[in-house]
């Protein structure tokens, strides 16, 4: 048998490096599965209350004109949602100043298109909108939101046991 003499030289630095990237892998991993591990039943739902639920309470307003004021290119806009006792009757833009009308041609028909499904569906869920408009539909719809927050009565659970 003819054996021979191995010398294998590892260097400190490429170890270390090693090392760093293995635990940094396995750090990766870790999160990668805690982001993507499902939720406890408990905490969707508290999230997410059941439709039955949901159902139980009625939707009332208190009838009005609700405001919420965004400001968009530096400019000051308004969301004005009117609301009777039990329904959305308008969703309209109000100040919208020539302005921003040029440095957002797509705000306007954005914002008719969710008027038109808000005061048809009668809610701000299941709302459709084109990825395009994606982040202009979403601060438009957050405005709407805030508006009927502020219009909705809020029921005492008690009231219905």
């Amino acid at each position: 048998m003819n054996s021979k003499t191995k010398i294998i030289v590892l260097r400190a630095k490429k170890l270390m490096y090693t090392g760093i990237f293995i635990a940094l892998g396995i750090l990766f991993l870790i999160l990668l599965f805690i982001m993507l591990s499902p939720k406890n039943k408990d905490d969707e739902n508290e999230e997410n209350p059941s439709p039955a639920e949901e159902e139980s309470l009625p939707t009332a307003y208190i009838p009005g004109i609700y405001t919420t004021s965004l400001t968009i290119g530096g400019q000051p806009l308004d969301v004005e949602v009117v609301v009777n006792a039990d329904s959305i009757v308008d969703v309209r833009l109000v100040n919208l100043g020539e302005a921003v009308t040029t440095m957002y041609p797509l705000l306007e028909p954005t914002f008719d298109s969710l008027a038109a499904q808000i005061c048809e569906k009668q809610s701000t869920d299941e709302i459709s909108f084109s990825e395009d408009n994606r982040y202009t539909t979403l601060v438009l719809l957050d405005a709407v939101n805030r508006s009927l927050e502020k219009a909705v009565i809020s029921y005492d659970l008690e009231d219905y046991d």
